[in-house]
């Protein structure tokens, strides 16, 4: 028997946010979390900005002795993860515990203490290396220290697919649910990329906005004034829960994961395959796992990372699979607002997907002004829109050729 998969949690740690109810409200004012780099001295960059989260505090969710022994993207995720567990009501008791899994994706650990250390290389001290190092850089430092925090004794791995890594941990962690795996998954992504070698790395390659002057309107998806993404950071994490055992313990339930496709472009290693063929698969499966048609969604997040390649082929690919009804869809990109926060992305966007579900609101895309002719869709263009959302999809896209699409269902029992 297949299970149906509940989200009864949500935490999030954004560049407009440090919790969920913060994010909310900031994404549907419209508000940027764009800003000059304070991270570190970037000075000598061509970009000098990025959508950082401020005003956090890991010693909120974290001793002294953890803070220091791991890098930043390990504090959002459990940040997010405790957010999500408390948000959900959830006790991982001993009889849940081994029903319990982990899985937190990252594209790029511990890029901000790698720089801290190569800097202590080049001074020639390579003694005064911590020796946490080695842990700090396991890509599935996250997922582990969270397993241990709340004593989940389930699977427990982390996914890496560049920029829809925390798309498919969430769409991994339901599968386990769904064929029995593990009734609970604690699901989503972190990413901690704004460094001097994280943000050197993707302005060498020319995929970052630079437009430092006015950092508020440097991310502008689908706008034909847009000139890359911009940086981002942060964490995104729900709770999975088999539907029966939330209907038990008697949990609010937000909405039903009710779709996962997953699909590899196969084509090249930056650039989307043309006409978005991978993207269309991906979504076509989600929809297909749901058993609905394409005229049920109401509302998709985009993946709309503002460059030419990935906006175009995103718009394309949903004509392709929606037809007319691509039309009638809102379309939106909370990057506009948040930056590109890597891996963190897709868990932090099916989090606004499942909002948008229970609040009936749809955040917009910001900055958009100058509406490129080939991106035509509905985008809901800079101011949020009140509307009903019973079905909600978001799309992730990944360097690599990945393609991860999530649908989410309003929950009307049985």
């Amino acid at each position: 028997m297949v299970s149906r998969v509940a989200v009864t949690g949500l935490g999030l740690v954004t560049p407009v946010g440090n919790t969920v109810a913060e994010t909310w409200d900031a994404l549907c004012r419209g508000v940027s979390g764009v800003g000059p780099i304070t991270r570190f001295d970037a000075s000598a960059f061509s970009v000098r900005i990025a959508a950082e989260v401020r005003g956090f505090d890991p010693m909120q969710y974290m001793d002294c002795k953890e803070v220091r022994r791991t890098d930043i993207n390990v504090w959002y995720a459990v940040a997010a993860a405790k957010q999500a567990i408390t948000d959900a009501g959830l006790e991982v008791t001993d009889e849940l515990a081994n029903n319990t899994g982990v899985i937190i994706g990252s594209g790029i650990a511990a890029s901000p203490r790698l720089d801290e250390h190569f800097q202590v290389l080049r001074e020639g001290r390579p003694d005064r290396i911590t020796p946490f190092l080695s842990t700090m850089l396991m890509p599935d430092a996250a997922s582990s220290i969270i397993s241990m925090m709340l004593k989940a004794k389930g699977p427990n791995f982390c996914t890496s697919s560049a920029c829809a890594t925390s798309a498919n941990a969430i769409g991994e962690a339901a599968d386990k649910i769904r064929f029995g795996r593990a009734q609970v998954m604690i699901a989503g992504g972190t990413e901690a990329l704004i460094s001097g070698i994280g943000i050197a790395a993707f302005a060498s390659a020319r995929a970052l906005s630079r437009r430092n002057d006015d950092p508020a309107t440097a991310s502008r998806p689908f706008d034909a004034t847009r000139d890359g993404f911009v940086m981002g950071e942060g964490a995104g994490v729900m709770i999975l829960e088999d539907l029966e055992l939330a209907r038990r313990r008697g949990a609010r339930i937000y909405c039903e994961l009710v779709g996962y496709g997953a699909t590899s472009d196969a084509y090249h290693i930056t650039e989307p395959a043309p006409g978005g063929e991978g993207l269309v698969r991906a979504m076509r499966e989600a929809l297909d796992q749901a058993h609905l048609p394409p005229e049920a969604v109401d509302y998709i997040n985009a993946h709309g990372t503002a460059t030419i390649y990935n906006d175009r082929t995103e718009t394309t690919a949903i004509k392709t699979v929606f037809g007319e009804h691509a039309y009638r869809l809102a379309v939106s990109s909370s990057k506009s607002m948040i930056g590109h926060t890597i891996g963190a992305a897709g868990g932090i966007e099916a989090a606004i997907a499942v909002l948008s579900i229970v609040h009936g609101i749809i955040p917009p895309t910001i900055n958009l002004h100058h509406p490129d002719p080939e991106c035509d869709l509905d985008y809901v263009p800079n101011e949020a829109r009140y509307r009903a959302v019973n079905v909600a999809l978001s799309n992730s896209m990944g360097f690599g050729g990945h393609n991860v699409c999530l649908l989410f269902k309003r929950y009307e029992g049985d």
